[in-house]
């Protein structure tokens, strides 16, 4: 059994085969997920897990050169995008709408149970060397 880091085998899986500036979404429950992209379902109830609690998972887990937000959490979640902010450097900001078209080229979609609006990330893999 693994010791530690994710112990989710279809996240650890796609982290695993995941190459330079491959992408991977963490999505509130609300986020429509493209029916051919790869949805791992972790969303229990509204709130569990958190958008936040997933992040923190894969960031310990994922060399991430730079993430993609939805340029209306600044308006609408902006407790979340200071949270956002302060943890990385290099952030794109795109229409929800352009946002939703670029979850058609990611790995996969991790949908937590978070319910507040705009809650969404996409996780542009890096290179550990």
């Amino acid at each position: 059994m693994k010791k530690n880091g994710i112990l989710n085998s279809e996240i650890s899986k796609v982290l695993s085969e995941m190459g330079h500036t491959d992408t991977i979404v963490i999505a509130d429950c609300g986020l429509p997920i493209p029916k051919e992209i790869k949805r791992i379902d972790l969303a229990l109830k509204q709130g569990t897990p958190s958008f936040l609690q997933v992040l923190e998972a894969l960031v310990a887990d994922m060399e991430i050169e730079k993430v993609t937000l939805a340029q209306e959490i600044k308006d609408f979640n902006p407790e979340l995008k200071e949270v956002l902010e302060n943890k990385f450097t290099d952030k794109d900001y795109v229409s929800h709408e352009e946002f939703k078209k670029l979850t058609q080229q990611a790995k996969a979609v991790i949908r937590s149970g978070e319910a507040t609006p705009y809650a969404n990330i996409i996780l542009h893999s890096g290179v550990i060397f």
